[in-house]
């Protein structure tokens, strides 16, 4: 069978797609044309591209793929939430969910398939890291749930998480520029202030996002503030520790003006005490800060249990002592295993 020689024509900027017109004796404005219907109107067939003649119509398809994602399966909780499975141009798969609130419909998305981290409490991080996915995949995934959300709830699209498969700081260049396309009038245009990217604290790259400027959230997964038990918890803070993590942080705030949002999750027996709530509070003193105590969605039999209620409630009330604001976010979707740490490509799809 012949090899598939033609680009993913997604991988053009317009001024190559202008280039590329120019050259085949077409008109310059014929780029600005598809570039619309790739990135604003989210085409995915070039016939149906219906202000473009059929002769370039069929020079797109000569040269050109469009590498869309497909969603094989899609999977409903009983609140609401609906869980995609994802199928890549190469029949990798990820996944992908749609969480909705009385308020709000949030896609939570995935950046690489698989995970190279290695946190001990999420299912992803067993998945080998296959590769990072292209920036026309990630805004695909934002597509679908966008459709879904009018479909089954006749409501937009109002947030986006990166707090699916993957490390998204790991993959920056190309989840940057997705959510470039995503916020742009020329892409979806969503408002940057309604994006989170999550991320477990890469010093370094931290650092890079507030010298490139970005104007999206930043959400960190803590989940201790002493470097003993998070480096047992999270391998990378080993060779991140916190005091790097807490600098990175100043400068990002320093940078930004942007406070940054803790990700916390509470664990029986590893950092249900007194001690760690407190080292949590003193931590979210070094920038404005506010703390989720995100409930645990068990992954397996293993050494990880949610915490007693208890527990919860000390934390809360230590925090907000010490002035911090802190919301504890029930899991949604859990049935389905879509709630965080759980994606793990469970029903994976087999290739056609």
């Amino acid at each position: 069978m012949e090899g598939n020689t033609k680009q993913d024509i997604r991988k053009l900027s317009l001024e190559e797609l202008e280039t590329f017109f120019l050259e085949k004796g077409d008109k310059k404005f014929r780029a600005k044309q598809v570039y619309e219907w790739l990135w604003h109107k989210s085409l995915k067939n070039f016939d149906d591209m219906s202000n473009i003649s059929k002769a370039t119509r069929e020079l797109l398809k000569e040269h050109f793929d469009i590498n869309h994602i497909q969603v094989d399966l899609m999977q409903h909780s009983t609140d609401g939430t609906i869980k995609n499975a994802v199928k890549l141009f190469d029949d990798k798969i990820v996944e992908s969910v749609l969480i909705p609130t009385s308020k709000r419909i949030t896609a939570c998305v995935s950046s690489q398939v698989g995970c190279s981290l290695d946190c001990n409490f999420c299912a992803t991080a067993r998945l080998k890291r296959m590769r990072n996915l292209n920036p026309d995949e990630i805004y695909d995934q934002v597509v679908a749930i966008k459709e879904e959300a009018e479909t089954y709830f006749s409501r937009p699209l109002t947030n986006i998480v990166f707090m699916g498969m993957g490390e998204p700081l790991l993959n920056y260049n190309n989840v940057l520029s997705a959510i470039d396309k995503i916020t742009s009038p020329e892409g979806l245009g969503m408002a940057p202030r309604r994006i989170t990217l999550s991320t477990v604290g890469i010093p370094k790259m931290i650092r890079k996002m507030a010298d490139d400027g970005v104007r999206f959230n930043l959400a960190v997964s803590l989940h201790a503030a002493i470097n003993e038990t998070r480096t047992r918890l999270m391998p990378i803070n080993a060779t991140n520790p916190l005091e790097d993590l807490a600098e990175s942080l100043q400068y990002w705030y320093q940078k930004t003006k942007r406070k940054v949002t803790y990700e916390y999750v509470i664990w029986d027996g590893i950092n249900d005490d007194e001690k760690h709530a407190v080292a949590l509070a003193k931590f979210c003193k070094i920038i404005p800060s506010k703390v989720n105590i995100i409930q645990y969605n068990p992954i397996d039999e293993g050494e990880f249990r949610q915490a007693s209620q208890d527990a919860v409630n000390r934390y809360v009330r230590i925090l907000e002592n010490h002035g911090i604001i802190a919301k504890v976010r029930k899991s949604r979707g859990q049935d389905i295993d879509a709630a965080c740490g759980q994606l793990a490509n469970k029903n994976e799809v087999a290739a056609l």
